[in-house]
């Protein structure tokens, strides 16, 4: 998987905090790089053992399966239409995507993989970008025409190509998870390129406290944490159009793709951090929630009971907003400092 240059919109706070509030459980904490990005992983163990080799193991398997910046991995090879057989990763992360796809029908797309690449988010150059140029495109994109067979993935036609970079991270942060969870760990938080799952509440009683990025201004600005949330036992994957983009001709080009249209996404939207019970479905509705734009998006999260969200939208070009689904508590940088 490729860097992610739309930086960590996700910042830990006070991840050291606490951590010798109990004599018998202690926590361990380490940080290390991954896909072109950096991890975070804190946890709290009876027997003071680090797992972060197990989890660099992990990391670098699940980097051989959905990364199409490694030559060789099944996704670059089912790309070239050299094989169809896929791994457990692989399958695993491509029928949840077309499950999401059919359900946001189709802002989320696995296959939007050559429109990324065209408008210079992927592998290549910005592409001369007419209508027809894109219309071409689109005619080669489409989960539905997809289907998995046994462990076989089947292509209708053989220009569609996979780009899972909207959903593999908040995957890898599940199975980091899970992997910690079958060493006896049950109060865990374990952070992928601003993608996190929280489990379990700390020795003191207290739960993970993740701090929200306001958008930022360009793709330079300083990382700012201008909301805070408290959470356990749930995911938390942010997706936004502040920190990769590009400006040509005077006109900004965000990295998220409208499936539908072929083209970068334009509304009013900057950010959305959404929360379920994994972190791969949250990973992949926070892409598909900014490319529906803030009322689609709204309606589709509260009508959902596993799902809740966080959104950041502009109302002028000076002015800021936010809105929060019913059932999370998000505070502002304000009230979580006077309440120190």
């Amino acid at each position: 998987m490729k860097k992610n240059v739309n930086v960590l919109i996700v910042i830990l706070l006070l991840l050291t905090a606490c951590g010798g509030s109990s004599k018998e459980m202690r926590q361990i904490s380490f940080r290390g790089e991954v896909f072109g990005t950096y991890y975070s992983v804190s946890y709290y163990s009876a027997d003071n053992r680090n797992y972060q080799a197990a989890l660099d193991s992990l990391f670098y398997d699940v980097n051989q399966s959905l990364s199409y910046y490694v030559p060789n991995s099944v996704i670059s090879r089912i790309n070239r239409n050299e094989t169809e057989q896929a791994d457990g990763y692989f399958l695993s992360v491509l029928e949840q995507g077309i499950d999401i796809a059919k359900e946001t029908s189709g802002a989320f797309d696995p296959t939007v993989s050559p429109l990324v690449n065209a408008w210079g988010f992927g592998f290549d150059h910005p592409q001369t970008m007419t209508p027809d140029v894109i219309d071409s495109l689109k005619s080669i994109t489409g989960y539905h025409r997809v289907r998995v067979e046994g462990n076989r993935v089947i292509k209708e036609i053989p220009e569609i190509q996979f780009d899972f970079n909207a959903i593999a991270k908040g995957y890898a942060a599940d199975l980091a998870g899970q992997l910690l969870e079958s060493r006896g760990i049950e109060t865990y938080l374990v952070e992928l390129g601003g993608d996190l799952v929280a489990r379990g509440l700390k020795p003191d009683g207290t739960a993970w406290r993740i701090g929200i990025e306001k958008p930022a201004e360009d793709m330079f600005a300083p990382q700012e944490w201008a909301y805070m949330v408290e959470m356990h036992d749930r995911a938390l994957a942010t997706s936004g159009s502040t920190r990769k983009y590009y400006v040509q001709d005077g006109q900004r080009f965000s990295h998220t793709i409208d499936p539908k249209t072929g083209r970068p996404v334009q509304h009013n939207l900057l950010s959305v951090s959404v929360f379920a019970n994994d972190c791969m479905t949250a990973d992949a509705f926070a892409t598909a929630f900014m490319v529906m734009g803030l009322e689609k998006s709204v309606q589709f999260a509260e009508a959902r009971e596993d799902l809740d969200a966080f959104f950041i939208y502009s109302e002028s070009v000076d002015s800021l907003n936010s809105y929060t689904t019913p059932g999370l508590k998000v505070l502002s940088r304000e009230e979580v400092e006077s309440a120190r």
